[in-house]
């Protein structure tokens, strides 16, 4: 009698995450993809990496760049897309399921992380090549890639001993943790909090743009036919600028300000003390005397009295002007019958007015000129004047969302460059805020492989029919993140390690921000700022008008944003954080900086997700302002060649900056480029402070 075989097993689904990428432009399954998948992909992903790992420390050939750097490099592979993929999601679009996995994968994804980098024998082989460096024929971006490594190994403390290593390893840990939560605690703030609008009278001053914003901030939270103002910067903003509501706008301002301080299950307060103590620890077992001196060890500013000597000459100019527009404002309060001392609720509203009164121009008669889909025009245009990009929208490339926009990008040759893609609308399933990240970066150690470049904004959908509106901070800003995905899409290198974005913190910014300078250019603003309504040009008077503004309003800015940067690096100037009371800290530092009680920060501490939603700028607030110093000089550039769209300096900008990624130092690429470096002056006349201080007064 013949045996039957017994049934073969049910086939599994083949898991997206991990299988091939697909299209001509190979990108990820996302209409596949359930949260589901995540886990086993990460483990799946974590333990090839590891067996890649554990294959270069034991290869019995002397160590080389080829079979440990290049090693390396190739290793993780998979890691790296389950991790591109699944951020992008826990950012732009997320759910429960999606943060129960980060709340889950983000301790294990940094232990597994960290027993690479705390691995001795792979370190020692590292360090191996690193002395034999002088005589391996490297060429510059290998040497480069090599002392990145080294660097980045001896920062993680894979030299130092067994138990201090261990320690390291439960500190990162501990850290990615807590990072992860306070991110959610903000988010859910946002999420949860709003206030509703339920009568005319509460409607009162807002311009049809807010209210029609409102509605539908209304309908995506299931509350068809009401009016909301979220805790979104693009919703609450204009609600505080132009709401006659005093104390709506008080209530407003209230719970903005109040994301991750609210006492309860969502307050990072206990959370920020603890990653305070536990970075100012790390530092001290890497043998520096607090997390500031570690982290700008390893950055163009180099110390930290370097960065207090930058924003100490910007503050005291700032304070000046700030103080300046507030008897400014008090006056017009006043003058309209205010009997009162303006809040920080009031600043935005006056402000307004003020503008009005002092250039005749609003915000409302601005944004009628700045449609979404032009401005996206105009980034595109001066990219292609500038470096010789095409875009072309393409329809058959899946999101993550239905309201992503996907470009393929060519250079002057048609030849295909890069995928962008724009997430460009607020909703309940995205934190706030704007940023670039990427799917895949450039490189060519595995061949010539594209990159995969995303921006995320939060700007308000229009509503009734009308196309989305832009103020014209956020046009700004979304030249801003597209500085950034150029940076990502030109980057020309040859390894993973020094591609795109993957430079020092305080020169990342510099891209991004010296894109901004052409939105504000007349010659860009003549032909993409036109009415929605009647395809009318902006009309050269108030062309003029919004460009003699443009400063309007900088002393409170840069209030906002350099007493954010100086308490961030107060936090992380600590040499022991034990019983740290955040609060006391943010308050006492304000009190010596002399802030005005009618400003705050621009991000206060238990919703500043920038230095405590992980580590990227921790210590590094300032660097927006240290890259301004590089932009506003490198723009004079630009100008001093009598053309803002000068070829050999577009040239120059391109293959020293955008390119070059990280293959050599920041100081040295900002010399390649502009043949020396900046003095703060350009940035004190950009903002409108060089003479906001007698000489002498600073």
């Amino acid at each position: 009698m013949t045996a039957l075989a017994a049934p073969a097993p049910p086939t599994q689904p083949e898991n997206p995450l991990l299988a091939p990428w697909i299209g001509r432009f190979e990108v990820p399954r996302f209409q596949e993809i359930d949260p589901a998948h995540f886990v086993p992909a990460f483990e799946q992903a974590m333990a090839e990496h590891n067996a890649e790992i554990a294959a270069i420390v034991g290869n019995p050939e002397t160590p080389s760049f080829d079979n440990t750097i290049a090693a390396l490099e190739n290793a993780g592979r998979t890691l790296s897309r389950v991790s591109d993929v699944f951020y992008v999601l826990t950012g732009a679009h997320t759910n429960e399921a999606i943060q129960a996995v980060e709340r889950e994968m983000s301790p294990r994804l940094a232990a597994h992380h960290n027993a690479i980098r705390l691995n001795g024998d792979l370190f020692r082989r590292i360090d191996q090549v690193m002395r034999a460096a002088a005589d391996a024929g490297l060429d510059a971006e290998q040497a480069r890639v090599l002392e990145r490594y080294h660097t980045g190994f001896r920062r993680a403390g894979a030299h130092l001993n067994e138990a201090a290593k261990r320690r390291l390893a439960a500190i990162g840990e501990r850290l990615a943790s807590l990072g992860t939560a306070f991110s959610q605690n903000v988010l859910a703030d946002e999420r949860d909090t709003y206030i509703e609008l339920t009568s005319e009278d509460d409607l009162a001053g807002l311009p049809d743009f807010v209210r029609s914003a409102a509605r539908k901030a209304a309908e995506e939270r299931g509350l068809t036919g009401r009016s909301v103002i979220t805790l979104s910067r693009s919703s609450v903003e204009p609600f505080l600028q132009y709401s006659s509501r005093r104390d709506l706008r008080e209530k407003a301002f209230r719970a903005w300000i109040a994301r991750g301080d609210k006492g309860g299950t969502t307050d990072n307060k206990a959370i920020i003390a603890e990653m305070v103590a536990l970075r100012a620890e790390r530092a001290r077992l890497l043998g520096y005397p607090t997390y500031a001196d570690y982290r700008l060890d390893d950055a163009m500013a180099k110390t930290p009295r370097a960065v207090r000597d930058l924003l100490g000459e910007v503050w005291p100019r700032a304070l000046k002007r700030a103080l300046a527009d507030r008897d400014a404002l008090q006056a017009l309060a006043q003058a309209e019958g205010g009997n009162f001392r303006i809040a920080p609720w009031d600043w935005r509203y006056y402000a307004e007015k003020l503008r009005k009164k002092l250039h005749d121009v609003d915000e409302a008669s601005i944004k009628e000129y700045l449609q979404l889909d032009n401005i996206v025009a105009a980034a595109f245009d001066t990219a292609t004047r500038l470096f010789g990009l095409r875009f072309k929208e393409v329809k058959d490339v899946a999101a993550w969302h239905p309201d992503v926009r996907t470009f393929e990008v060519t250079d002057s040759s048609g030849n295909h460059v890069a995928l962008f893609f724009g997430d460009y609308f607020a909703r309940p399933s995205k934190h706030s805020g704007a940023w670039m990240t990427s799917l895949r970066d450039q490189e060519k150690l595995a061949g010539d492989v594209r990159p995969l470049i995303v921006n995320v904004m939060n700007f308000n959908k229009g509503a009734d029919g009308k196309p989305a509106l832009l103020s014209y901070d956020d046009a700004r800003t979304l030249f801003h993140e597209f500085g950034h995905a150029l940076h990502g899409m030109l980057s020309d290198v040859t390894y993973p390690m020094i591609a795109g974005t993957n430079v020092d913190t305080d020169f990342v910014e510099l891209p991004s921000q010296l894109y901004e300078h052409w939105f504000e250019r007349p010659e860009v603003l003549r032909k993409f700022a036109v009415h929605y309504r009647t395809g009318e040009p902006i009309p050269e008077d108030l062309l003029r008008k919004v460009l003699a503004a443009r400063t309007f309003n900088q002393g409170c800015a840069t209030v906002e944003y350099v007493s954010s940067a100086l308490v961030d690096l107060e936090f992380h100037s600590l040499q022991s954080a034990e019983a740290l009371d955040v609060s006391r800290l943010e308050r006492e530092t304000l009190d010596r900086l002399g802030m005005p009680e009618e400003i705050v920060m621009r991000h206060r501490s238990p919703h500043f997700q920038h230095i405590f939603a992980g580590a990227s700028y921790s210590s590094a607030y300032y660097s927006y302002m240290w890259s301004e110093v590089l932009d506003a000089d490198a723009f004079r550039a630009f100008e001093e060649a009598g053309d803002v769209f000068d070829p050999a300096t577009a040239h120059r900008l391109r293959d020293n900056i955008y390119a070059a990624g990280g293959r050599r130092a920041s100081d040295e690429a900002y010399i390649a480029f502009r043949g020396k470096l900046p003095s703060v002056d350009a940035l004190l006349e950009r903002r409108g402070l060089l003479d906001a201080v007698p000489a002498g007064e600073a």
